[in-house]
């Protein structure tokens, strides 16, 4: 089903909507400010017994909802939608992972959706409205489900203004990352992804350059061709750039974009495999957190380096024992196909610290299934060199929804995991109860140029790339709080 989605003010959510949802914490969904609302001519009270909805729902952890139909032409549907009141303090306040999980429920069959999420301060806003917005995914493989759908989602805030458009940017940037995720590999191969980036590129008129197959063999981009020579489309690096007049500070983004990945030669299987069209997830929100920036005039220095490689498996396929070049000019002897995002990685944190002279570099990855056991299916693990940028991001993930947590930072500890007798390196780990996505991290940062003395932020998305079979944007929100744009 085709959707066409806006942020806009509450009266223009409800016009005209044949389902309307009302979202909140439950006594925001009680306030003055709501009851007073006017929907297209009527107040929310007139709408149906509301205050008896709201009092009859029983949020728990994961919010519930109530709906009612009434005998008005629009909206003919009414659904509340109420928060849980508990947030811990690891966790965002609104709670919009039971925003949009409530929102997609309470919109099935719609076609003309109006929301209005209530927001106790302003300050909510992005949270709210990117928890909203990705309640509706972009792509859509259904042959038969054409039906147009149009979703427009005010934000009702009782304490301050917010900037709209800002949401709006951040929102549209979240469910292009999402549209990607969700794109299975038959479509979105290197080829595919960079020809997006290039959309990308020219619809916020930024500068890009793409590295294509013979130029990664030929460039020393050992780690993205080991990767990523066995496969129909080859590998690319693909770097957007804005540079804008009076920059004081240049930000380098690096992304994992592993279209699919069977592992290689240490193959995951018919049990692990399924699924894998999700491994680009850290360049699709790259990306997406670059078109945000950009759209609304980042002030600084901005790079977006796409790292694309399918880890394919056939005759020219990286056998476990070769030792790969890498673009740091360091050698890794390979003991594991399948920790190929370090390697795609390591090159792209390479040129970004030889040839971009960033203040920070910041690479986002689905890189670690040990990431979900350390920190869950909703926080995202953080290795950072930097405690101020460390501690700056984690507040970005509760600000934004995004959340995050750190991991130690203590490259004394993790090296010896990677040592090798033939190379200077080995990709994966000797001990895998040895702290494993911290040292996935520490692989990384292993090819940062060693002149180089900026902030490195390490995000490892591997649990929030998706939630309920669909992607979910992350890492766009996060970054836009986190760079404040």
């Amino acid at each position: 089903m085709p959707v066409s989605l806006s942020l806009t003010t509450p009266v223009d959510a409800a016009s005209g909507a044949d389902t309307l949802i009302l979202v909140g914490h439950a006594d925001a969904l009680r306030s003055k400010e709501v009851l007073e609302a006017s929907f297209g001519g009527a107040s929310v009270s007139d709408l149906g017994p509301w205050e008896r909805m709201v009092d009859g729902v029983s949020p728990g952890d994961a919010g519930a909802s109530t709906t009612t139909w009434t005998d008005r032409d629009l909206p003919s549907k009414l659904v509340a939608c109420v928060l849980p009141d508990s947030a811990s303090h690891h966790n965002c306040a609104l709670r919009p992972d039971a925003l949009t999980s409530l929102v997609r429920k309470a919109a099935v069959g719609a076609t003309r959706v109006g929301i209005v999420v209530v927001l106790e301060d302003a300050a909510d806003a992005l949270a709210g409205g990117v928890a909203a917005a990705r309640a509706f995914s972009l792509f859509n493989g259904k042959g038969s489900d054409d039906e147009e759908r149009s979703v427009a989602i005010g934000l009702l805030p009782l304490f301050g203004e917010i900037d709209l458009d800002r949401v709006q940017r951040v929102s549209d940037g979240a469910r292009l990352a999402g549209r990607l995720v969700d794109t299975p590999p038959s479509v979105l191969n290197t080829t595919a992804f960079a020809a997006e980036a290039e959309a990308v590129a020219k619809d916020v008129g930024a500068d890009i350059k793409i590295i294509d197959s013979d130029a990664i063999r030929d460039g020393g981009f050992g780690g993205l061709w080991g990767v990523g020579k066995a496969a129909t489309h080859g590998p690319k690096l693909a770097i957007l750039s804005h540079t804008p007049a009076g920059a004081e500070q240049t930000i380098a983004l690096v992304g994992k974009g592993i279209v699919y990945d069977t592992g290689g030669l240490s193959l995951k299987g018919k049990d692990h495999m399924p699924g894998m069209k999700i491994d680009m997830g850290g360049a699709a929100g790259m990306l997406g957190a670059f078109a945000a920036a950009v759209r609304g005039g980042f002030k600084d220095n901005l790079h977006c380096l796409l790292c694309l490689a399918e880890n394919s498996v056939g005759p020219d396929a990286t056998r476990p024992d070769d030792i790969l070049a890498m673009y740091s000019g360091k050698t890794v002897e390979v003991n594991n196909t399948d920790a190929e995002g370090r390697l795609v990685l390591g090159d792209g944190v390479a040129y970004a610290s030889q040839h971009l002279s960033p203040d920070v570099i910041v690479d986002m990855a689905t890189l670690t299934g040990a990431q979900l056991i350390a920190t869950g299916k909703r926080h995202a693990a953080l290795v950072c060199n930097n405690a101020d940028l460390e501690a700056r991001a984690v507040l970005a993930g509760r600000r934004s929804g995004d959340l995050t947590w750190a991991l130690p930072y203590c490259p004394e500890l993790f090296r010896k995991e990677f040592r090798s007798e033939c190379a200077d390196l080995k990709n994966s780990v000797k001990d895998r109860m040895n702290a494993q996505t911290s040292c996935a991290g520490q692989f990384v940062a292993e090819h940062l140029d060693a002149d180089w003395d900026g902030a490195w932020l390490h995000v490892d998305m591997a649990g929030p790339v998706e939630s309920e079979d669909r992607g979910t944007g992350y890492g766009v929100a996060l970054l836009a709080e986190l760079f404040e744009f």
